[in-house]
């Protein structure tokens, strides 16, 4: 995990922050141990703006992974963050519950399941 961990702050120096001053990482791991990263792209009028695990997902996605077995978030505060709920549900879509989320806290890491951080997920079945 300290592999997703480093890439999750490095790619911070990419984040486009103007009105929150919050640089967020995302370090998203595939199945066959490609990393894709993402940073955070702020819009001003907020509701546009993309989320870093976000970013990381579209870049994967779009190089043909659909399986992904870990991520990594870190904020320049080092202060835990977690992904937000909107990206919960974008990461439910493609990885299981049991899927680790690494939150760095600076001095070590907080590690949850994807499940633990969305119960009772919306999935394709549901909608059947």
């Amino acid at each position: 995990m300290d592999e997703l961990i480093r890439a999750a702050r490095e790619v911070q120096a990419e984040a486009h922050v103007p009105y929150s001053d919050y640089p967020v990482g995302a370090a998203l791991r595939t199945a066959d141990g490609t990393v894709y990263v993402g940073c955070n792209i702020e819009n001003a009028n907020y509701s546009n703006s993309l989320h870093a695990e976000e970013v990381a997902v579209a870049e994967a996605v779009k190089q043909g992974h659909r399986a992904f077995d870990a991520l990594a978030v870190s904020s320049a505060r080092r202060d835990g963050v977690t992904p937000c709920g909107m990206c919960r549900q974008t990461l439910a879509e493609f990885c299981d519950d049991d899927m680790p989320v690494v939150c760095d806290e600076g001095d070590g890491v907080t590690e949850y399941t994807l499940g633990e951080l969305l119960p009772n997920t919306i999935t394709e079945e549901m909608l059947e």
